[in-house]
């Protein structure tokens, strides 16, 4: 029997928007923007791009998308942040600008910028067990994953609730929480639309298929 349809949105006011929607339309799913509430009610899940966090909390008030956004994701929408995403479904922001607002939805308190600014962005190999099991390595491909960090934030703080998915493992930062899941919504620190390897956004469809049964 073959899978229902998947109609995952990409929040398309900035950020990595192109690049995500390619990610998905590799694994069998609709991929499509999502700028107005209209095409916000026409999808099953939502991807939440890196970008500039503050940019994208202002553009999703003037486009009306805030109070939407919100309602889907507390009714149980399936979402994933990744970078600035993460920041946009935290409940707290230890950094945050004095205007600055989120939609919520994960019980975590996250730093902006924590790694350091664009000169300081890097690349490393991450272990996360829950996803390399519950996905298909291309072939050639490591078992652990490469995750570009680009002012990038991490978990400081967390709910019970919250699962680590995976930690810096080396440097100055090892440790750092930059991977989670809580319920429907999964959160990255970093950038998996940029690699090539699309098992995050495998793991993220199958969330969202598990969501529909």
């Amino acid at each position: 029997m073959s899978n229902p349809l998947v109609r995952i949105g990409v929040l398309a006011v900035q950020g990595d928007v192109r690049e995500h929607i390619h990610a998905l339309a590799a694994l069998d799913v609709e991929a499509t923007g999502v700028r107005r509430p209209s095409e916000l009610d026409n999808v099953d899940a939502l991807v939440l791009p890196g970008g500039e966090s503050t940019t994208i909390d202002k553009l999703v008030r003037a486009f009306d998308l805030q109070e939407p956004l919100r309602k889907r994701i507390a009714e149980g929408m399936p979402a994933f942040g990744a970078c600035a995403g993460m920041i946009l479904l935290a409940d707290r922001i230890a950094d945050a600008r004095p205007d600055q607002e989120t939609l919520g939805g994960l019980d975590i308190t996250v730093r902006r910028n924590a790694f350091g600014r664009q000169v300081d962005s890097f690349e490393a190999d991450l272990h996360i067990p829950r996803i390399a099991e519950a996905t298909t390595a291309p072939a050639g491909q490591p078992a652990t994953f490469r995750a570009v960090f680009i002012r990038a934030p991490w978990v400081e703080d967390m709910g019970g609730s919250v699962e680590v998915l995976a930690t810096v493992e080396t440097g100055p930062a090892a440790g750092r929480v930059v991977a989670i899941r809580q319920g429907n919504l999964l959160a990255t620190s970093f950038h998996p639309e940029v690699t090539g390897d699309h098992r995050i956004h495998e793991y993220f469809t199958q969330m969202v298929r598990t969501a529909q049964r």
